[in-house]
């Protein structure tokens, strides 16, 4: 085929809807995906949850964290065959890892984490670059899959709001490195990461650890006076994000209690971080096989329900 033909057939290739295997081979990493689709997994209802219904859930503000920053939500439920959860990791752009309260290793939370983790290894050893973010329980969930042991231990950390104690790798790190340097500065010193977690891992047992210190690099540590665990880590070789504190808090989430801050600086790290973990399922080129099936699996097609200003979570969507 001569040159100018084959230009034309590529050019035109972009545009048809392929299969996420042809797509990666005929497009670069350069360009972007501005139709990210971004996976949210839920996990088993709460049993004092009096709203629940079904069999799990999902808190808006993370739904509307992403959407704040460019993404599209797709919730990933629990319960289903691994044959359904690798379907799903070939029509999504990235996956997030939420908070919550559910067990690390025998939940089905922690089940379908673990199938999506091993499908992200595997994607991006290959060259298929996908993105994983870990937000508290989520964070934890990734220690744990990547240590395949519990490291975790008891932090007085249940509701306070911290400044971060940056590493000297963090203004380097793909996370941080095109943060406002003000913004930076503002984490650093003033208190407004939210933490609502009684599990942390220590700094002990990371260090400790030979595959988390190898997987992981450190962006910063907090202290509950006691034990200096770690906040933010993203990792060394891959694309997965995690921080144990909550940045889609301060805009979305108005219980009032001591660690929840809605100030400026807070909400301008919420939306700091979104849009760089959105920027990163951008680097992904998967999608649905059929506008249809893209049409049906998004969440426009779930009202969340209202649970009032005094709730942990203003707003879940619930899930059979």
């Amino acid at each position: 085929m001569p040159r100018t033909a084959a230009a034309i057939f590529a050019v035109l290739t972009a545009f048809l809807w392929c299969s996420p295997a042809l797509c990666a081979v005929g497009r670069t990493r350069q360009q972007l995906n501005y139709r990210p689709i971004i996976g949210v997994l839920a996990q088993e209802n709460l049993p004092w949850d009096q709203f629940a219904r079904g069999s799990s859930y999902i808190a808006a503000s993370y739904v509307k964290y992403l959407e704040a920053a460019g993404a599209r939500v797709v919730p990933i439920r629990i319960n289903r065959t691994e044959e359904e959860y690798a379907k799903i990791f070939n029509s999504i752009n990235g996956l997030l890892l939420p908070g919550g309260d559910v067990d690390l290793q025998t939940s089905q939370f922690s089940r379908a984490a673990k199938i999506f983790y091993n499908l992200a290894l595997k994607g991006n050893d290959a060259g298929d670059y996908f993105p994983i973010w870990g937000t508290c329980q989520g964070f934890q969930q990734l220690t744990v899959l990547t240590a395949n042991k519990n490291l975790l231990t008891l932090t007085d950390t249940k509701a306070v709001a911290l400044p971060l104690t940056l590493t000297s790798v963090a203004p380097s790190s793909r996370l941080f490195r095109n943060f406002p340097k003000d913004l930076l500065r503002s984490l650093a010193s003033e208190n407004i990461t939210a933490n609502f977690h009684s599990w942390s891992l220590s700094m002990q047992n990371y260090s400790r650890n030979a595959k988390l210190r190898r997987f992981y690099k450190i962006l910063s540590t907090n202290s509950d006076g006691k034990k200096e665990f770690i906040s933010t880590m993203e990792a060394n070789h891959y694309p997965f994000y995690a921080v144990q504190w909550h940045p889609e808090k301060s805009p979305f989430e108005w219980v009032d209690k001591p660690g929840m801050i809605h100030s400026v600086s807070a909400v301008r790290a919420s939306f700091y971080t979104a849009s760089f973990f959105v920027s990163e399922a951008m680097k992904n080129h998967h999608h649905y096989p059929s506008p249809d099936e893209e049409d049906k699996a998004l969440i426009y097609n779930f009202p969340p329900v209202y649970r009032g200003f005094d709730a942990v979570f203003v707003q879940n969507y619930y899930f059979d």
